[in-house]
């Protein structure tokens, strides 16, 4: 594992642990940042640990241009019970992510220092949103890493039935049709498995962010 100074670097992601751990330490700042995310690599470390840097050897992913929406979610959006807009309120995506409660998890590692560093990628215009609403109300939404031809996920979160599949549902859609190669979700779990995520080798994802 490779101790990271005020130098701004990354070793190799070859050189990882075997649970994908490459790097401790650093910081948060917009350019180590999106030198992470243009190399496979992202932060992930719970409240008062030093920053841990992954690069993890399977990386879950979406194929846009291959993905079929499943009947169960297709009548969902027929029913248009919910409205999905991108980037109209991503402090509260943001904040309500953090603040879910997720099952099997104790705490967030979405951290003050997290939401500080993503906000201002969302101001510069590398981080996105999608929100979805109820009644006016938000309800659901996610927010990512925008490479401009490989979306990474970050977090999303769901305060009623079904709002967090509209949103990546919503999002895969527009991936599609803006020719994005892969929607990026980190870390294998069984919702995402529901949702049509599947893994691939920390090889073929490189090989796919590079070209």
């Amino acid at each position: 594992m490779y101790f990271l100074t005020k130098e701004l670097y990354f070793p190799p992601v070859d050189e990882a642990t075997y649970e994908g751990i490459l790097a401790i330490g650093g910081d948060l700042s917009t350019e180590r940042l999106l030198l992470a995310y243009r190399n496979g690599i992202f932060p992930w470390f719970n409240e008062e640990e030093p920053i841990l840097w992954w690069s993890p050897p399977e990386r879950m992913v979406v194929v846009p241009q291959l993905y079929k929406v499943s009947k169960s979610i297709r009548n969902l959006l027929n029913r248009q019970q919910f409205d999905v807009t991108f980037n109209q309120d991503f402090r509260s995506v943001i904040r309500n992510c953090q603040q879910i409660a997720r099952k099997g998890q104790d705490g967030t590692w979405i951290t003050q220092d997290i939401i500080d560093s993503y906000t201002k990628l969302h101001e510069l215009g590398h981080v996105q949103s999608v929100e979805v609403w109820q009644n006016g109300e938000l309800v659901g939404g996610l927010y990512g890493v925008d490479l401009g031809h490989v979306f990474c996920g970050e977090s999303m979160f769901s305060k009623v039935s079904n709002a967090s599949k509209i949103a990546f549902v919503t999002l895969v859609q527009y991936l599609k049709d803006h020719n994005y190669k892969l929607l990026d979700c980190q870390i294998h779990n069984e919702y995402l498995e529901q949702l049509g995520a599947f893994e691939i080798s920390r090889e073929t994802f490189i090989k796919v962010l590079k070209s």
